[in-house]
């Protein structure tokens, strides 16, 4: 017996429904970043797993400006029909992105007290990136035994080293296909 649709005058097919995809996985990732010297050279990573993975150096950099693009990096490189919930050890990042932006963009990208907003470039792009999608936030201890934190933590810092040496480092799998 078939049973009539009670929300037909809503426009809403209960059979389309039933039918459609379902919504994208939600990815996990880890990000870091890692200065030898603050300035000096650094590096990022994003981490979901050994497979999919990417990181990165800069020779003249602060960590604070690496933990951010290890953000952005990931946030350019998964679809952005996935949610992404990313675990940081960096309270700056967090803060930054899910609370001080949006003063900092009202006051013309300076601080509370005036100041020009550090690493603005970054977190401008940071911005529209955020815009396109709602990545959610964890803190995660750093250094206490997280493992994709220890292994996004590892392989910054082994960009930078890699950088500080002069020999290319590895910038991982990046995304599966």
């Amino acid at each position: 017996m078939e049973h009539p649709n009670l929300f037909s005058d809503f426009g809403v097919d209960l059979d389309e429904s039933a039918r459609s995809d379902p919504a994208p996985a939600r990815i996990v990732v880890a990000t870091d970043g890692s200065c030898l010297r603050n300035p000096g050279p650094g590096g990022w990573c994003w981490f979901v797993s050994d497979e999919w993975w990417g990181a990165g150096a800069e020779a003249a950099t602060t960590n604070n400006r690496m933990e951010l693009l290890s953000v952005a990096m990931v946030l350019e490189a998964v679809p952005t029909e996935h949610p992404v919930h990313i675990q940081a050890d960096s309270t700056y990042v967090i803060q930054a992105l899910t609370k001080w932006r949006h003063g900092w963009k009202r006051r013309g990208w300076r601080t509370t007290s005036g100041e020009p907003v550090k690493n603005r470039d970054l977190v401008e792009h940071l911005d529209v990136l955020m815009a396109e999608r709602t990545p959610t936030f964890e803190w995660v201890r750093g250094h206490n035994g997280h493992a994709a934190n220890a292994a996004a933590d590892q392989r910054a810092r082994a960009a930078a080293e890699a950088l500080d040496a002069g020999s290319p480092w590895v910038s991982g799998p990046g995304i599966p296909s």
